[in-house]
C-alpha cells in the first residue's frame, strides 16, 4: 500500500503491519493486560459530540497556537516514543524532520536510538526531551545539561513507569529487545524484506543517550538491564522539585490523570501536564486521557497547559480535546504507524492527514481559530 493510498491513520496502521515483522508491529500496537485501556483511549472520544455553528465565515482557517512557549502551526505534536529505529532505519531523525516541516514540536525520548545532539543538529524546529529521574542522579542531571547546550525548548518528565506494565502481546509474539534473528523469528523477518535488509545492514539498536554509561561500567552489564535497574520506585514529588532546580524552562509532567496529582505537579513546579496513561501500556483499567481532562482543568484552572496524550486518531478527536479544555494534543501511535510504513515520508503523511482533517473539521464546526473551539462546541452524550 502506497502512502498516498493511506487516507487515514487506520490505513497507515495497515501499511505498518504489512512492512514490519510481527513482533515489532505488535510492540507498537499493543497494550497491557487485557488492553481495555488501550481500546478505551480512542473509544472514549465517542462519548462526546460536536456542536457546529452554521452560516459562519470559514473562508480562512488558522491552526496556529502556542504550546510550551513555542509557536506551533498545529495544535498537536509528536509524543516521545522509545527506540524508533525498531520501526524504520530513519528513526528519530525522520520523525523530527517531519515535525519541523509541519511546524510542530518533536519530543525525543530518553529511550531513543538517536543522541540529543544529533536531533538538535538535524532540525531547527521546536524540540522537547522526555526524561526520567534515574537512580543515577548524575545521569539525569547530565541529560538536563545536554538539553540546555542543545537548546531544547522544554523538558518532559514521565512519572507513570515505576516498573513496566504487563504487555502480554509482546510475550506471545516473541518480542525481545534488541531484536534478534532466531529460528523462531526467521519467518517473520523473511516476510518483511525491506525491514530485514536494513536490520542486517545495521543491527545496532542501542539507547543512544546512555550507552556511554554502560560502556564505562566495564562489568559486562547489558544496556536493557542497566536501564531497568535505573528506574526508581521510591520517587516522590520532592524529586520533581529537585529536577526543577536544574531546569528553568517549560517543565511538563507526563502520566498524570487525576486532579489531585495535577495540583501536586503544579506545586512542584510543573508548567504543563501531558494527561496520559502511557498509551494503555501501563495500568490497564485506567481512564482515557480525554475523560480526565475536564476534572483536571477544573482543578488547576489556567495555571497549567494541558495536553491530551492518548488515543488520538482523527481531527475530530483533537477538536473535542480542545473544546474540553486542552491546549494541544500529542500523538504517538498515529505517527509511529507512518514511520513504520515509510520513514520520514510516512510521518509526514500522518501529519498531513491529521492536519487536513482538522482544517476541514474546523470549517464544518464553524470555527476559524483555535481560540474559537470553546466548551460550547462539545457536549457529552447522556450515559
Amino acid at each position: 500500500m502506497s502512502l498516498q493510498r493511506c487516507f487515514n491513520v487506520r490505513d497507515l496502521r495497515s501499511a505498518a503491519k504489512r512492512r514490519l515483522p510481527a513482533p515489532l508491529f505488535h510492540y507498537i500496537d499493543g497494550g497491557s493486560d487485557d488492553e481495555w485501556t488501550l481500546r478505551r483511549n480512542t473509544e472514549a472520544f465517542d462519548d462526546y459530540v460536536l456542536r457546529p455553528a452554521v452560516l459562519a465565515d470559514v473562508a480562512n482557517i488558522d491552526l496556529r497556537t502556542s504550546v510550551l512557549g513555542c509557536a506551533l502551526d498545529l495544535p498537536f505534536f509528536l509524543s516521545p516514543t522509545g527506540m524508533s529505529k525498531l520501526f524504520h532505519h530513519e528513526r528519530e531523525l525522520g520523525a523530527a524532520r517531519a515535525a519541523a516541516k509541519f511546524g510542530t514540536l518533536y519530543a525525543l525520548s530518553a529511550m531513543g536510538t538517536t543522541r540529543i545532539e544529533d536531533v538538535a543538529a538535524a532540525t531547527s524546529g521546536p524540540k522537547m526531551f522526555q526524561i526520567y529521574i534515574f537512580k543515577d542522579r548524575a545521569l539525569t542531571k547530565e541529560f538536563v545539561e545536554r538539553c540546555k547546550a542543545s537548546k531544547y525548548d522544554a523538558l518532559c518528565l514521565t512519572v507513570d513507569t515505576p516498573l513496566a506494565g504487563n504487555r502480554e502481546r509482546d510475550r506471545r509474539t516473541g518480542m525481545v529487545m534488541p531484536p534478534r534473528l532466531t529460528l523462531k523469528s526467521l519467518a517473520s523477518f523473511a516476510a518483511s524484506p525491506a525491514w530485514a535488509w536494513h536490520f542486517l545492514r545495521d543491527p545496532d539498536f542501542s539507547i543512544a543517550n546512555v550507552t556511554h554509561r554502560v560502556n564505562a561500567l566495564g562489568k559486562g552489564i547489558g544496556l536493557i538491564d542497566y536501564i531497568n535497574q535505573q528506574f526508581d520506585r521510591s520517587l516522590g514529588w520532592k524529586d520533581v522539585e529537585w529536577l526543577r532546580q536544574w531546569w528553568d524552562g517549560p517543565l511538563v509532567i507526563k502520566g498524570v490523570s487525576t486532579p489531585e496529582d495535577a495540583r501536586l505537579a503544579r506545586d512542584a513546579g510543573a508548567t504543563a501536564l501531558m494527561i496520559s496513561n502511557h498509551g494503555g501500556r501501563q495500568l490497564d483499567g485506567s481512564a482515557a486521557p480525554i475523560e480526565c481532562l475536564q476534572p483536571i482543568r477544573d482543578a488547576v484552572g489556567r495555571d497549567l497547559q494541558l495536553i491530551v496524550d492518548g488515543g488520538v486518531r482523527r481531527g475530530t478527536h483533537i477538536l473535542k480535546a480542545l473544546a474540553l479544555g486542552a491546549d494541544a494534543c500529542s500523538v504517538g501511535r498515529a505517527y509511529l504507524y507512518g514511520l513504520a510504513a515509510g520513514g520520514q515520508a510516512g510521518v509526514e503523511r500522518a501529519l498531513e492527514l491529521l492536519r487536513d482533517e482538522l482544517l476541514r473539521d474546523m470549517a464544518l464546526l464553524g470555527c476559524t481559530r483555535i481560540a474559537d473551539v470553546v466548551p460550547s462546541k462539545v457536549a457529552r452524550l447522556p450515559s
